[in-house]
This record gives structure tokens, sequence and C-alpha cells, in this order.
């Protein structure tokens, strides 16, 4: 996490705190008698805008996954791919051992051709009792019997052909296509194993757009960024970048490391930045105003962080507990303890005890 305020103002926040040291001695009241004039420097408190920038490290995933499994039961015969590969929609994959389908789909073609050739029949005897009706050479029960049988084996001509549309779809199964095209990223199959209709053996990263995904900690959630975007640079390259925005929070908490999962969704996608290449994002807060010290302000009292606040009326300095927003590489941002127009001890903090009189020196310009 870091900080950004006006940079005149961080230079002379610099020169203050090359006088003080935090404390960590628990403070003792001062007596009458011992009301040395211990010399410190003090800044006048301010409201300074501050911007905060969180930078995280993560990964490149797709944004959808596909599992391809065989829609049939059998063994694998044989195996195309390897993980890492990029396979096209209607590539075959793998390819199961026929032998069950290719018997049911031999049955199929036999049916169908015994059926077609006793409709064949029906239909030469149905034609031959037309004629023999209209000379008036059969009867009418002998004609009606003859189309009844052509309906009949016409319906079984149709069974038959249904029934090898289905063979022919049962042996398409043993081989394995995915789809959609996409790059193979997960293989759990080998050639001789059996597989069962529906078991997973092969997870596709389906081509299209992808997410960066950030692991990030609760806190950080529940500040809004600056311009709804985070940059994002490849960390082997840092020229290659892309801009994304939030696509996804997880709406849990994971119990190991505390920390949510987010997936920022990337407008285009840089060739370099391939599945798996770990990148590094960064997102700018809006920017906020809060009262800004030097380290060298920074007192522990009482086992909390602390200030000495100076009193220009009486000359005399008493602690203060306070509440830090966030921490800077060489600044504290405080939330609550410090008003603006308080004197704040920057430097000789370390002499100090609550109610003791001091002489004071104003560092000027702390805005």
């Amino acid at each position: 996490m870091t900080l950004f305020i006006d940079g005149a103002a961080i230079r002379l926040l610099l020169a203050i705190s090359a006088f003080g040291a935090v404390g960590s001695a628990q403070a003792q009241p001062a007596t009458n008698a011992d009301q040395s004039q211990a010399r410190v420097r003090i800044v006048e408190a301010h409201r300074t805008p501050i911007t905060s920038e969180a930078v995280l490290t993560g990964d490149i995933q797709p944004q959808a996954q596909v599992n391809v499994a065989f829609r049939t039961n059998g063994k694998v015969a044989e195996r195309r791919v390897e993980v890492g590969d990029h396979v096209e929609a209607d590539q075959v994959l793998a390819v199961l051992e026929p032998l069950t389908q290719q018997a049911n789909l031999d049955n199929a073609k036999a049916a169908l051709a015994s059926a077609e050739a006793l409709l064949t029949q029906a239909k030469m005897a149905f034609e031959r009792q037309k004629q023999l009706l209209a000379g008036g050479f059969t009867t009418r029960s002998t004609y009606d019997n003859a189309e009844q049988e052509l309906r009949t084996t016409q319906a079984a001509v149709d069974s038959a052909r249904a029934a090898l549309g289905t063979a022919q779809e049962q042996f398409s199964y043993t081989e394995l296509r995915a789809g959609v095209a996409g790059i193979v990223t997960s293989r759990s199959f080998e050639v001789g194993q059996v597989v069962q209709s529906g078991q997973t053996v092969l997870v596709l990263a389906q081509d299209g757009p992808r997410d960066a995904v950030f692991n990030v900690y609760e806190s950080l959630l529940a500040q809004q960024l600056a311009d709804g975007t985070v940059a994002v640079a490849l960390q082997s390259d840092p020229t290659v970048t892309a801009t994304g925005t939030v696509r996804e929070v997880s709406p849990t908490v994971d119990a190991k490391s505390g920390t949510v999962r987010v997936k920022i969704g990337l407008g285009a996608t840089p060739p370099a930045m391939g599945l798996g290449a770990v990148v590094v994002g960064r997102g700018r807060f809006a920017p906020r105003e809060s009262v800004v010290l030097p380290w060298s302000a920074l007192y522990r009292y009482d086992g909390r962080p602390a200030v000495w606040v100076y009193d220009p009326a009486k000359r005399t300095v008493l602690v203060r507990a306070v509440e830090i927003d966030r921490y800077g590489p060489d600044i504290i941002a405080l939330k609550r303890g410090v008003e603006p127009g308080e004197r704040v001890v920057v430097a000789g903090i370390q002499f100090l005890r609550p109610g003791q009189s001091v002489a004071a020196i104003e560092i000027a310009g702390q805005r």
C-alpha cells in the first residue's frame, strides 16, 4: 500500500523526521520539580488529500472453462492431445474402441435392409391385388389385407431407419470432440483406460476473454477505485500491459489465507499474457483527506499508537491516543485523534512526559 501527497509536503516531512524517533516506554506524569525545558519541534496539523494504491500479484485465467467427457462407455483406444495444446471445436481429441457400437451399427443396417426388402414385396403384392380387384378377380378382403401389410412394412422400415440413426449417433460418440475451441489445461485419462459416460477426461480453457485473478484482503474491498479500472502488467515484462474492471468478487473468504478472490475482466489481452502468466495489478483508490504526519511523530503509549500534542497557551505537552488510517514509507495518515489546527510534536518525543513544559519551535508550511 502506497500513499501519495504533495511533493513539497513529503520533502518537509522527511526533513522533520530526521530530528525525532518513535518512543516506546510508558510515560509517567511529571512533578512540579521536574518541569525541564525540553526543546521540541512541532507542526500544525492540516488535512491533506492522499491517494492510496493497492499493488497485488495474480495470474491470468480463462473466463470460461469446459469439462469434456465421452458420451458413452468404453475403452480408450487413442489419445490425440496433450496439456497445453490448442484445439478446434470439431477436432477429434480421443477415440474409444468402437466394438459394441460397430456391432450395433451393423445390426441396425441389416435390420433396415430386411425391412426395405419386405416393403418392396408388400408393395408388389398390393399392386397385384389392386389390379385383380379392378378386374373382379379377387375379393375386397384380400385387397384390404394386402394394403394393411403394405402399411405395416412401411412402418417397420421407418422404425429401422430410426434405429440406424441412433446406432450411427452412438458410434459417433466413440470420438471425443470438445465442441468449442480452446487450450487443454488438464487431462485425467490414458490409452487403455475404461471410462464412463459423463466422466470428465479433459478440461479446456475456452478461447475468448481472459481474467486477471487476485487474492485480496477483505478490507481493500471497502474502498472504491478512483476510475473503476485496474492496470495489469506482466511481471516478467512490465511493458506488456492491459486494463480491466472488476468482473467478479467471491462471496466467501478463504479459510486458510483470509483473502477474497477477485477476478478482473481484461478488455484486450496481449498475446504475451498467456494462461497462468504471473501479472501485477495496480488499483488506485479515490483520494480522501486525512491528517498526515511524519513517522517521527508516532509514539507508543499504554500499548496503543499515540502522538504528543502541544498546548500553546500552557506551553506544555500531553500524549493522545490516535487511530492510524494507513502507513506510508515515511509518513502516517491518521483516521482520528488529531484535529486540524492542533500542534503535534515531531522531534524530541523521547524525552517528554505528560504535562511537561517545553520550548517549542514550530515549523511553518505544513499544508
